[in-house]
């Protein structure tokens, strides 16, 4: 059973993941460097090249791939999106690390190459959230609230609650 990050973009999931996954001796895969090693392109490059459909699809083979064979994995922030993505974590222990949009902008930063993020940052992030917030909260095993926390704290806490 993998231990799975889910959440907005600037929650942490990849910086919390690798912190995790190091202090249990455990592998960590972020799907969406998964799928750029695969691809041999950018998450950018591949929403510009091939659209956002094309990518959708491939999050889902990598990530259903990956939920069977990694230890921590963190999904990409509309991962939850995919009804069959949902279904499969049903059966992992899945974490989500609950950011506040302000501090999601100021993490993700207003330059960013998110390409669901471009133009207003803060507003499409407002936006993404309202929308996933319902399907964060049906996955979710646990919820880590992290505004004003940094990833090895946040990994800590989890460590030692998983260790304990």
């Amino acid at each position: 059973m993998s231990i799975v990050l889910v959440g907005a973009p600037g929650a942490g999931k990849t910086s919390v993941g690798r912190r995790l996954a190091k202090k249990l001796g455990m592998a960590f895969v972020d799907v969406d460097e998964r799928i750029e090693q695969v691809l041999g392109k950018t998450i950018p490059e591949i929403f510009a090249d091939e659209g956002e459909t094309y990518f959708r699809q491939a999050e889902e083979e990598a990530t259903l791939e990956l939920l069977e064979s990694t230890e921590v994995l963190s999904l990409g922030g509309g991962a939850v999106m995919n009804p069959r993505i949902r279904e499969a974590l049903k059966d992992h222990e899945v974490i989500w690390l609950k950011v506040s949009a302000g501090q999601a902008s100021r993490r993700v930063g207003m330059n960013t190459v998110r390409p669901l993020l471009l133009g207003n940052v803060r507003g499409k992030l407002i936006e993404l959230m309202r929308e996933r917030t319902p399907l964060y909260e049906e996955v979710a095993t646990k919820v880590v609230e992290t505004d004003g926390r940094g990833s090895a704290e946040v990994a800590d806490e989890l460590a030692a609650e998983r260790m304990a």
